[in-house]
């Protein structure tokens, strides 16, 4: 079974910095692409940041030169910097692979973390 765990979140206060973190576990050959999502309260997820196996990256207009999504294949490993904070930042966020290749199922999509909650104070 395959899971995806992140960590990281809390609370900060505005133009403060945070760094979340996403680790994969199970029997895992390859990972393809993975992103990181929010949901702030009464909104629908979006994208945040998005990153390729070979590195390269996309990001939502609202973070652009704030954020920052990295990954460590050999860790099965996908980090987003948030830097300058602001209020409304503030969701639970979501890491999310697009697909990952097992080594025992077969390839399986669509693999979402539980969430960790971010709150930016004003």
């Amino acid at each position: 079974q395959v899971q995806l765990v992140e960590s990281g979140g809390g609370l900060v206060q505005a133009g403060g910095s945070l760094r979340l973190s996403c680790a994969a576990s199970g029997s895992i050959f390859i990972i393809n692409g993975m992103g990181w999502y929010r949901q702030a309260p009464g909104k629908q997820r979006e994208m945040v940041a998005s990153i390729t196996r070979g590195g390269s990256t996309n990001y939502a207009d609202s973070v652009k030169g704030r954020f920052s999504i990295s990954r460590d294949n050999a860790k099965n490993t996908v980090f987003l910097q948030m830097n300058s904070l602001k209020p409304e930042d503030t969701a639970v966020y979501y890491c999310n692979a697009e697909s990952i290749v097992t080594v025992v199922a077969g390839t399986i999509t669509g693999i979402w973390g539980q969430g960790t909650q971010v709150t930016v104070s004003s």
